[in-house]
């Protein structure tokens, strides 16, 4: 019994090393490396570093050299078998009012080792509350509208069921 309770202390102490010791920015690096090859580009105005996190103040997002949107705080954590990405205080550009809600005032993308496979959303703005999940096997995104507010300028992209509005797509 001894020996099985080392080994799990050392592995949650070597766990541990690793989440503290992890260079966060360096992925984040690599990260935006990765983006660039889709000319996409993400100007922060600064990063913070948690133990388990990394935060982006003020992020600015380019698309082939057009502002797109704003971003006020951006936080990615993770425990390595659980990650969540946490961004408050979307605004997109104004010339995209006509095309998406403009304002989100919160969205949460998490990712669990325990269904690998899939992710969820939850997100809340100018069009209500959302909450989809993400199939990465099927490459299917389905978002419920679970509250709707102003969704008239995306209304034709949404279908109706019983519950209510939802969008889906494949990617």
């Amino acid at each position: 019994m001894q020996m099985v309770k080392k080994i799990f202390i050392t592995l949650f102490i070597a766990w541990f090393a690793l989440l503290v010791f992890m260079p966060k920015q360096a992925l984040y690096y690599k990260l935006e490396e990765e983006l660039a090859k889709n000319e996409i580009k993400i100007n922060e105005k600064a990063i913070e570093e948690g133990v388990f996190s990394l935060t982006l103040k003020q992020a600015s997002v380019y698309v082939k050299g057009i502002k797109i949107a704003t971003i006020e705080e951006l936080t990615l954590f993770t425990l390595l078998f659980y990650t969540k990405v946490e961004l408050d205080s979307l605004l997109l550009d104004d010339s995209l009012k006509a095309m998406a809600p403009q304002q989100t005032d919160k969205a949460v993308l998490s990712h669990s080792m325990l269904s690998p496979l899939e992710a969820s959303v939850n997100a809340e703005g100018s069009f209500g509350v959302i909450e989809g999940s993400i199939d990465l096997k099927e490459r299917n995104l389905h978002i419920n509208f679970s509250e709707t507010k102003e969704i008239e300028t995306i209304r034709s992209l949404l279908k109706k069921d019983e519950k209510g509005w939802y969008y889906e797509t494949s990617f």
